[in-house]
């Protein structure tokens, strides 16, 4: 049988788990009062007589009247105080009788209380904010729906289009925090269709929407100023971003006095897009009330074993009352969440999914996938698969002589950067898997800190089955390329093997289907482009971790050029092949690929410092230019060897590392705090064992300096070299997967203390003179 404090471990809410009750500590106390009446029971006198058969009734009746005295009598009486300052009910106990372990009895009583007070206070705020939250979405909504009936309404008298000015104009017009604005005029209707939209608009007013009425706004033929409202939809993408530009246009355009009669500005797409937010913001609400709902039952049972607990050892009956006093307390007595929650279950089936429902609880409980077998049975198989193709290779290559000076040249330009290319980063995969595995070993809720749906959500077994699979069919691609190329095959057709892997794992990767991991793979893409188009896109935390992690695949991005100038050059007869390695076009890619994943990762923090106002992202930026300096001085020394460009990259690496070194430790993982009560660490860890950060610490510091191989020029042969590059690409890949388990520790320890379990989302409607 499981230990309740286990169980309570692995059910509770990461993100509240300091709110919860501290179970464990209220057991130390216990086990104080439980040893503090060892030595008294040690003391009683044993009997010198034997025993009688009148002893068992005795033993009966004993009891029988002892519970019924003890009933009678409560042990504790537990005081209700309401605090004068705050307006809080706060519990106090005190001892209605002396004990033996009076000091451990008070002190167990006095951490209960305030373990007590904690729940219902928290529960309280949490309640509150819920319910606020539930008010200001019903009125977005009630805004929403009035202004969906006045378009339907303009669209049934506007059937017949007369001029621009009385028709339906759509327009953009954000604001200049980049956020889009609304507005809507009247026209020159008749007088029941202005009476009909004052209705309207009166109907906003009192849901919460103040209309702007100034002299200086545009107004009708009738004299009658126009009205102007406000929807906030932030500009995330390319086409918001550039429309942002171009708004102020529009808005001087509208609101301009000269330009008069330009009728109503009201944007459909904005309008869907406001229904999206409200649907997703009562998705999240309902999910934030489903966990206060557990939280209280957790609570409630942890309450009642603990009770138990002194009952058992102190031989008291103190349960009974206090626990009396516990479901009276506001965490268990309120019905204020199951309330609200039907109330949304009720909204959400009638607005968004047309009375239905079955189609509505799967918005609002969507099912969890559980780990299926056969995903782990796939793994042992193309694991055993990959292994004996790979031998089978290695004895192949053995008995050919492919490594023999005459061939390997040639064979190793053609099968080593695409093997490079799959190996690196099926080892990246793999490297997520583990990473995925500790995440969930440790309870970081990595698919809220993603913002991934925790029904498509890559696992751990998952990210191991595309790792296998993937090696398999190259090493198995490499097998047949071997055969062929023995079996006297003409060199350019047998060379296209790579490439035809290379096409179709593209293909697969884009295929629209619902197979391999479909969503997956298209949130795969969907993040390359905002990464790509980095400062149209606003930057999410899955977004500029996907971009560290391209900074540490630049290996695997030049030998994915090397292996598509090879294709071109062999296959398609474009070009010589010795230009792969030498020409100037082939150079000057090689110095683009070393910059781009720097480059797009400066301008998310250029991005976010517009959006967030914080100067310390500027001070990441200067971390990724100081990266694209040392790796273009890096890139320069290998072509022109001389002392110059040696000292120049000694400087430039030896900044970057250190720059580097710094953000990881202080900023990325939030260690080397000189006040921190776990020495040079910080105050709150996941892994219980300390010396593992100071080792982790030590392997990051060994890992960032590999980059000392490139200026040292070993004088060994061409596969020793290749292999060397392929091993130091490989740490590089290994260190970026050991850091992003602690980077992602102190994301999700910055949730658990400002206590945020569920995603806030933005409301569209919001006042227009606000700004």
């Amino acid at each position: 049988m499981v230990k309740f404090s286990k169980e309570l471990e692995a059910q509770l809410i990461p993100e509240w788990k300091d709110a919860f009750v501290n179970y464990k500590m209220l057991k130390k106390h216990i086990k104080k009062i439980k040893f503090s009446r060892v030595p008294k029971q040690d003391q009683t006198p044993e009997k010198d007589f034997g025993y009688s058969i009148f002893d068992s009734v005795r033993f009966v009746a004993d009891k029988l009247f002892s519970s019924s005295d003890n009933n009678k009598q409560n042990i504790i009486q537990v005081r209700r105080k309401i605090m004068e300052d705050s307006e809080e009910e706060v519990y106090e106990t005190e001892l209605a009788q002396l004990f033996s372990e009076e000091d451990e009895m008070h002190v167990f009583f006095a951490t209960l209380d305030e373990e007590l007070n904690k729940v219902n206070q928290f529960y309280r705020k949490q309640e509150n904010e819920f319910i606020e939250r539930g008010d200001m979405l019903t009125k977005q909504l009630q805004i929403l729906l009035d202004l969906k009936q006045l378009i339907t309404d303009r669209r049934r008298k506007n059937n017949v289009p007369t001029r621009s000015s009385n028709g339906e104009t759509f327009a953009r017009s954000p604001d200049q925090s980049s956020h889009y604005s609304e507005s809507c005029g009247e026209s020159d209707e008749t007088n029941s269709e202005n009476s009909q939209m004052d209705e309207v608009i009166s109907t906003l007013a009192k849901n919460g929407v103040n209309f702007v009425n100034s002299a200086t706004r545009v107004k009708t033929k009738k004299g009658k100023p126009k009205t102007a409202m406000r929807i906030d939809i932030p500009a995330t993408t390319p086409t918001k971003a550039i429309t942002a530009v171009t708004s102020i246009l529009w808005e001087d355009l509208v609101n301009s006095p000269v330009k008069e009669g330009y009728g109503d500005f009201i944007n459909k797409r904005k309008i869907q897009y406001a229904e999206k937010m409200i649907r997703s913001a009562f998705v999240e609400l309902y999910k934030g009330l489903g966990l206060l709902k557990t939280y209280s039952s957790l609570n409630i049972v942890a309450f009642s074993k603990i009770l138990k607990k002194f009952d058992k050892v102190a031989c008291q009956t103190a349960s009974a009352s206090y626990l009396k006093t516990v479901k009276r307390s506001h965490f268990i007595s309120s019905d204020k969440v199951v309330r609200l929650m039907d109330e949304v279950e009720s909204i959400f089936t009638k607005h968004f999914t047309s009375n239905d429902r079955k189609k509505a609880m799967k918005f609002l409980k969507p099912q969890v996938q559980k780990g299926s077998h056969m995903v782990t049975f796939f793994v042992g198989l193309c694991t055993g698969c990959f292994v004996s193709l790979f031998c089978v290779y290695a004895i192949l290559a053995h008995l050919c002589g492919i490594f023999s000076p005459n061939t390997e040249a040639a064979y190793m330009e053609a099968v080593y950067p695409v093997f490079s290319v799959f190996a690196l980063f099926s080892l990246h995969l793999f490297m997520y898997g583990c990473n995925l595995y500790m995440w969930k070993a440790t309870r970081i809720n990595h698919n809220f800190i993603f913002e991934f749906s925790p029904s498509t959500a890559l696992k751990h077994r998952d990210a191991f089955l595309i790792c296998t699979v993937f090696m398999t069919a190259v090493v198995g691609a490499m097998v047949l390329h071997l055969l062929l190329r023995a079996a006297g095959f003409f060199p350019g057709n047998v060379d296209a093997i790579p490439g035809i892997l290379l096409l179709f794992f593209i293909a697969m990767l884009i295929c629209p289907l619902d197979i391999f991991y479909r969503p997956t793979r298209f949130c795969f893409i969907r993040v390359i482009r905002n990464i790509i188009c980095s400062p149209f896109y606003k930057v999410l935390l899955v977004d500029f971790f996907m971009a560290d992690q391209l900074t540490s695949q630049i290996p695997l991005l030049r030998h994915l050029e090397t292996t598509s100038c090879h294709i071109l050059s062999r296959v398609f007869k474009t070009h010589h092949p010795e230009t792969c390695s030498s020409g100037r076009l082939y150079i000057e890619i090689t110095y683009i690929i070393s910059f781009l994943p720097y480059f797009w990762r400066a301008l998310q923090c250029v991005r976010r410092w517009y959006d967030d106002s914080d100067v310390a992202h500027l001070a990441n930026m200067g971390k990724y230019i100081s990266a694209m300096v040392a790796a273009g001085a890096r890139v320069t020394y290998g072509r022109q060897d001389n002392n110059i460009m040696f000292f120049i990259v000694i400087i430039t690496s030896v900044t970057a590392t250190m720059y580097q070194l710094y953000w990881d430790f202080v900023k990325d993982w939030g260690f080397l705090n000189p006040n921190s009560r776990n020495a040079w660490l910080r105050d709150d860890l996941v892994l219980k064992n300390k010396s593992i950060y100071y080792m982790s610490m030590a392997l990051n510091v060994v890992l960032r300096v590999t980059w000392t191989e490139t200026v040292m020029h070993l004088r060994v042969g061409p596969i020793q070299t290749r292999l060397l590059d392929f091993m130091l690409a490989s740490l590089e890949v290994i260190r970026r997967g050991h850091w992003n388990f602690y980077r992602l520790e102190h994301e999700h320890l910055n949730n658990v203390g400002h206590y945020r379990a569920v995603k806030t989302v933005p409301l569209p409607f919001r006042d227009a003179d606000s700004d």
